[in-house]
C-alpha cells in the first residue's frame, strides 16, 4: 500500500477551516468539496489514458483521453456523498457507484448495508471517497469488496487519516494495489476512535445529526 499526503498551502488552509468547530455545515460542505478536488488532482495523476487523433483549428495533432473502461468513483455513504461532487468535477466522464456502510459502535466493525456498482470491475481504476481513515475497518471492508469484484487499481481519497488506520490497512491489504491520498495524517485515535486533533464526525458536520 502506498500513502500520499498532499503537501500544498491551499490544502492546509482549507483543512484548517474544516477543523475549526465554529465552521457551520454549509461552509464545511463547500470547503470539503473544494478540498476533495485538490486531493483528486493528485490522486488521478496515474489515471489511465490513451492517445487520440484530433483536429485543432490550425492542424492535426495527437492528444490523450481517458481510457475505457472508464474510472469508477465510489463514495462511502453517508459522509462520502459530500466528496462526490468534487471528484466528478475533475472526472466528469467517470461512472459512479455507491457503498453504504455502518460501523458497530461497540465492536467498531464495519458492515455493508447497500451497494450499487458493477459486479465485474476487471480492468477498472476505482476511486473510493470517505472523509476519515480512522480505524481503517470501513475502508478495508470496502476495498476488499472492490477487489473481489475484479478491481486491480484502487485509490482511497480521505480528508484525514490516523496512524492506526494506516497501519491496519497496510496489514490487512498487504500485497494489494491500493493507494491512499489524504490531506494529513494526524496524531492518533482517542478512546472513542475519533481522530485527534481531527475535525469531529464528518457526516454530522456536513449534514447535521438527523437520523
Amino acid at each position: 500500500m502506498r500513502i500520499h499526503v498532499v503537501d500544498h498551502p491551499l490544502v492546509a488552509h482549507k483543512l484548517t477551516t474544516l477543523r475549526d468547530k465554529r465552521t457551520d455545515s454549509p461552509t464545511f460542505r463547500r470547503l470539503a468539496d473544494e478540498l476533495v478536488t485538490l486531493l483528486a488532482y493528485e490522486a488521478t495523476r496515474d489515471v489511465r489514458t490513451e492517445q487520440v487523433e484530433i483536429e485543432t483549428p490550425v492542424t492535426a495533432t495527437t492528444g490523450v483521453r481517458l481510457s475505457h473502461p472508464r474510472p469508477l468513483v465510489v463514495p462511502i455513504l453517508r459522509a462520502g456523498l459530500g466528496m462526490l461532487d468534487g471528484m466528478v468535477r475533475l472526472l466528469p466522464t467517470a461512472e459512479v457507484g455507491f457503498m453504504g456502510m455502518v460501523r458497530n459502535e461497540e465492536t467498531y466493525e464495519a458492515h455493508t448495508y447497500a451497494t450499487r456498482m458493477p459486479d465485474d470491475l476487471s480492468g477498472r481504476q476505482v476511486y473510493v471517497v470517505d472523509p476519515m481513515l480512522a480505524t481503517g475497518g470501513t475502508l478495508v471492508a470496502a476495498i476488499r469488496e472492490l477487489i473481489k469484484r475484479g478491481a486491480d487499481d484502487v485509490t482511497a481519497i480521505c480528508l484525514l487519516a490516523a496512524p492506526e488506520g494506516v497501519e491496519v490497512m497496510e496489514q490487512e491489504l498487504a500485497g494489494t494495489p491500493v493507494t491512499v491520498v489524504t490531506a494529513a495524517v494526524d496524531e492518533r485515535l482517542n478512546e472513542d476512535r475519533y481522530i485527534v486533533p481531527g475535525l469531529g464526525d464528518a457526516g454530522d458536520r456536513m449534514y447535521g445529526t438527523a437520523g
